[in-house]
């Protein structure tokens, strides 16, 4: 069984694996069904989501029907009015079929202009206090990809005392200087702060070279996932071996079990030698750089 550990200041003993929801939302129920089972065999109860991920919530209902209580149910709303986060948050509460999640996110805060609005008068984050208070939601995060978001999450934290955030983490996105040392000063925060730390794209090769070949458009992820086991395991193993992160899963589901595995085995951290070599061989690539590709 995967470790699970306590989960920020929510108190709630979270699997340090959280399963990502991106990749159903555009399959049957029939093949999301399918995942279950691996989720219950390696003990996963964090299941993240978000209004955004096509039909991934309408998915993940039947898996709550009679179980609310053996998941903590994430999920997110891109919207940055109130008025449209409290519709996108109803919304998510009917299509996953419960009457309160555990983690409502600001879904991807990253840009200034979104981030005036969200926090301003009748902004997002007035209308998620707003159905905290009500007892709809019962904590709340913030989320982003890119160079930029562990910058953004500092301020974020200084202007709400955010239950968790969420920022990519890995070992080729780490060996810029200036995102590992803005990555360092978040994590300080959340230490102190007592914030859970989600990290994303844990597994991630590199963006597809060609979206529109069939394997990329096959696919369940916008980029590229690792399929190498023995990759996956050093990939993960990175991001565990800090105690403090949790790892969502990728979107790309086919891999699931080789995540949920490595996270599951007793083996040696990855040495920078071996993730050198695994981004040589595997010609891996940064998925953000600050300039043409920091969005996805």
């Amino acid at each position: 069984m995967i470790e699970r550990r306590r989960f920020g200041r929510t108190g709630h003993s979270s699997s340090r694996v959280i399963f990502g929801s991106a990749g159903i939302g555009d399959v049957d129920q029939r093949t999301a069904d399918r995942l279950l089972p691996l989720l219950d065999e390696f003990g996963v109860n964090h299941l993240d989501t978000a209004a955004s991920y096509g039909d991934a919530e309408l998915r993940l209902a039947p898996w709550l029907r009679g179980r609310r209580g053996d998941f903590f149910v994430a999920t997110k709303t891109g919207e940055r009015t109130a008025e449209g986060a409290r519709r996108s948050l109803e919304r998510s509460l009917t299509r996953l079929g419960v009457d309160q999640v555990d983690l409502i996110q600001l879904h991807d805060l990253v840009e200034d202009d979104e981030w005036e609005v969200a926090y301003g008068p009748g902004g997002a984050l007035e209308a998620l206090v707003q159905a905290r208070d009500e007892g709809l939601v019962r904590f709340i995060g913030v989320t982003g990809h890119g160079l930029r978001i562990p910058g953004m999450h500092l301020r974020s934290l200084e202007r709400f005392p955010y239950d968790s955030v969420l920022f990519p983490y890995n070992f080729p996105l780490l060996l810029d200087a200036a995102y590992r040392a803005a990555v360092e000063a978040l994590l300080a925060v959340c230490d102190e702060q007592d914030v859970a730390v989600q990290t994303i794209k844990s597994i991630a090769r590199r963006r597809w070279s060609d979206p529109a070949s069939p394997e990329a458009r096959a696919a369940h992820s916008w980029y590229e996932p690792l399929r190498d086991a023995g990759a996956i395991g050093r990939a993960v193993r990175y991001v565990l071996s800090r105690p403090a992160l949790f790892l969502d899963s990728s979107s790309e589901f086919e891999v699931l079990r080789a995540v949920l595995q490595a996270a599951d085995a007793p083996t040696p951290v990855p040495t920078d030698a071996e993730l050198h070599e695994d981004m040589a061989s595997l010609a891996m690539a940064p998925l953000f750089d600050g300039a043409s590709l920091e969005r996805i």
